[in-house]
């Protein structure tokens, strides 16, 4: 058999490519690219593959060339919602024979959403990652029809063991505490600031530990949501009042010596609870689906800024961890399921947005891959300023 992952971003890249080392190992894989506003930079790309071979950034005219010339049983698209469409719909639909379309969702992804299915709904199979969201884009399915099977896998990227045991711990000496930062949440710089803030206060009031802002991208970088106010920026108009340090690269390299672990909302939370890092989900802000930490209610890891300003970290609570994540290898449904639909015959996946009304969102969808981002750019921009001069106007 052979595979063909493609990903538009710096955090589908790394769960495309986490993903392909779940199949078995006779099977050919192949990663790439594809170009968009939000193509990750040579770093991210390097930092989301690790030790294998770098993958190609390919046109979406160059990714069609290479499906058909290697002809791949079944493709992993693993790019967000209306890439995953207009690839699956337009770019890649004339492929015969036709490949077994693979998708997913890199993070987490509680509450599912109608959305996340829709722009998905034209593959034959969505992997998941726990019970929870099985259950849950099941019911989404069912309401709504369209789309292929439901699998479930576990997020890749997480360092269990095959009998769903935690991992044996790093054994170099654990002295940094990491923030994972979220581009989406919070929102409002003030907020923002506030918990810069609290970690300055755990940085003056703990000498001892190397307090780390962990970046997803650094400045002019591109990542899969925009940031609308960059935490190392926020610092330095701030005066940098305080002992915080700023770092990219992998966070596999940071949990393995962290004493502890912080987010808003960050899918490295479930890195730092699989290895053993007594973690802080801040709750300040909220806990919903806007802050895309509702996951989290239950989990025991739910606690403030004053708590992370004391250092007050906590373990998850093993009833969450089964729930949610920390499932056993054998419960995995995703493999088994793309074995029996290469096997065929099969009917294709029935996207729900086929109809005439969404033609135009997939031509704006369709510019994202075709057209050079820094040409997109310059008519994004000029759209913007003739619409202010003719509201001025």
């Amino acid at each position: 058999m052979r595979i063909l992952a493609v990903a538009d971003s710096d955090s589908y890249l790394k769960w495309a490519s986490c993903l392909l080392a779940d199949l078995p190992g006779d099977w050919e894989r192949d990663l790439a690219v594809v170009r968009t506003p939000i193509v990750p930079s040579p770093l991210q790309i390097a930092a989301a593959v690790g030790d294998r071979p770098l993958p190609p950034v390919l046109s979406a005219r160059s990714l069609r060339r290479t499906a058909q010339r290697t002809r791949p049983d079944a493709i992993v698209v693993a790019c967000t919602g209306p890439v995953v469409d207009v690839l699956v719909a337009e770019v890649l639909d004339e492929l015969r024979p036709r490949p077994v379309f693979v998708t997913g969702l890199p993070g987490i992804s509680v509450p599912a959403t109608d959305k996340a299915w829709l722009f998905r709904s034209g593959c034959d199979l969505f992997v998941v990652h726990s019970e929870r969201e099985a259950a849950e884009f099941g019911e989404v399915a069912g309401r709504l029809g369209g789309g292929g099977r439901v699998g479930l896998a576990r997020l890749p990227f997480l360092r269990v063991q095959e009998d769903g045991a935690r991992f044996e711990p790093d054994v170099r000496e654990r002295d940094r505490v990491v923030f994972a930062t979220q581009a989406k949440v919070p929102r409002d710089r003030e907020e923002r600031e506030q918990v810069l803030m609290a970690l300055a206060k755990l940085a003056e009031r703990r000498p001892d530990l190397d307090v780390v802002v962990k970046l997803r991208a650094l400045d002019g970088e591109r990542q899969t949501h925009n940031e609308r106010h960059p935490y190392q920026r926020l610092w330095q108009e701030l005066g940098e009042p305080g002992r915080l340090r700023f770092a990219a690269g992998s966070m596999d390299e940071h949990l393995a010596v962290a004493a502890g672990f912080v987010t808003v909302s960050s899918t490295a939370a479930l890195e730092a609870i699989a290895r053993d890092v007594p973690s802080l989900v801040l709750e300040d802000f909220g806990v919903s689906a806007e802050m895309i930490n509702l996951v989290f209610d239950g989990s025991g890891l739910l606690g403030t800024l004053d708590d992370l300003a004391d250092g007050a970290f906590r373990e998850a609570q093993g009833a969450w961890r089964a729930a949610n994540y920390f499932h056993p290898a054998e419960a995995g449904t995703w493999v088994g399921l793309l074995d029996e639909l290469l096997a065929g015959p099969r009917e294709p996946a029935r996207s729900l947005l086929d109809g005439t009304e969404h033609l135009a969102a997939r031509r704006r969808a369709r510019l994202r891959v075709e057209v050079p981002p820094e040409v997109l750019r310059i008519g994004y921009r000029t759209k913007r300023r003739l619409s202010r001069a003719l509201r001025v106007g």
